[in-house]
């Protein structure tokens, strides 16, 4: 049992670090407001995986994922989300030109913890790998429910560890990202990759 709980913590290691929308948001909120905001951005995220969590173990994640219906109303609300905070993102790049060299940013509009929780939420790609991927991971040498909540626990820690970690790295570097130059590159590129994810969320199927 050690062994397979071992890969799957693996797994889900590697899946924490491939880069997402949830990034995107992340970036956006610690290069603007500062780590407090950023680390409240990651606590949002962390407390949506852990929603999609209960979810999972009551059964209605699954009832999401075998719905047509249900995922494309939630994947529209996501992709809708993701494409007004790109816009946000894009429309403040125009702002910081007005800016003088050292000013501070405007702060994003919005709750940081109420933005990270709604951008993971409205993700039903999460519901399909909750249900799909997780049951195949959990370690046969406990209760299923047990297993899986498990995972789920372990998930949302590998999470909360490297956003927040990544967090204070951009923090320390925060000196260089608030330069108006900078800031209108990083204003483009989070907004359009936001966008893109947006997109790619709108068009994805499960």
């Amino acid at each position: 049992m050690l062994v397979q709980f071992l890969a799957a913590v693996g797994v889900l290691a590697l899946l924490t670090l491939v880069p997402g929308p949830d990034m995107a948001v992340v970036t956006k909120r610690a290069v603007t407001s500062g780590w407090q905001d950023g680390l409240r951005t990651v606590g949002g995220i962390t407390s949506g995986l852990l929603i999609w969590g209960v979810l999972t173990l009551a059964g209605l994640a699954a009832v999401l994922a075998a719905s047509a219906t249900a995922y494309t109303v939630v994947k529209l609300a996501g992709a809708a989300y993701l494409v007004f905070l790109g816009i946000q993102a894009l429309r403040h790049s125009r702002r910081v030109r007005e800016q003088q060299v050292g000013a501070l940013p405007d702060a994003p509009v919005g709750s940081p913890w109420r933005t990270g929780l709604v951008s993971n939420v409205f993700n039903p790609k999460i519901a399909v790998f909750y249900t799909g991927l997780l049951p195949t991971l959990a370690p046969t040498g406990l209760a299923p429910h047990t297993g899986m909540a498990l995972l789920v626990l372990i998930h949302a820690a590998l999470t909360a560890v490297w956003l927040g970690g990544y967090v204070l790295l951009l923090a320390k570097a925060r000196a260089f990202f608030q330069k108006p130059a900078v800031r209108r590159a990083m204003d483009r590129v989070t907004g359009t990759v936001l966008i893109g994810f947006g997109l790619k969320v709108a068009t994805t199927q499960p």
